[in-house]
């Protein structure tokens, strides 16, 4: 997923550079470096935690949690990745809508109209 990761940021840098000025082509690829440094860092952070129960070789987590052996595998990571993704999508588009929808009574008829 690094290669993949640097071709991303590459190809980015290349396409923003090639529109803009240099500063702002400096200035953007540092702050593309270190979001994708940042997000490297915690879908790793995670993958450990739920695949060994431990953080940099420290057990965290104690016997009583279930060890997902598959996010300690290189699927792991696209796993982790595509939850993420969900999780950030649900908390994103529920800020859009109303958590309750209101339900809009029909106006009741009188016993004339009827």
């Amino acid at each position: 997923s690094l290669i993949v990761v640097n071709c991303i940021i590459f190809a980015r840098a290349e396409a923003f550079a090639s529109a803009n000025k240099v500063t702002d082509s400096v200035i953007d690829g540092i702050s593309m470096g270190l979001g994708f440094t940042l997000s490297l860092s915690v879908i790793g952070f995670l993958r450990e935690l739920i695949s060994n129960g431990s953080i940099f070789g420290n057990a965290v987590l104690g016997s009583w949690f279930p060890k997902i052996a598959i996010f300690g595998l290189p699927a792991g990571g696209f796993l982790m990745l595509g939850l993420l993704m969900a999780a950030f999508n649900a908390i994103y588009n529920s800020k859009d809508k109303p958590h309750k929808k209101s339900v809009k009574s029909l106006p009741e008829k009188s016993a004339e109209e009827v």
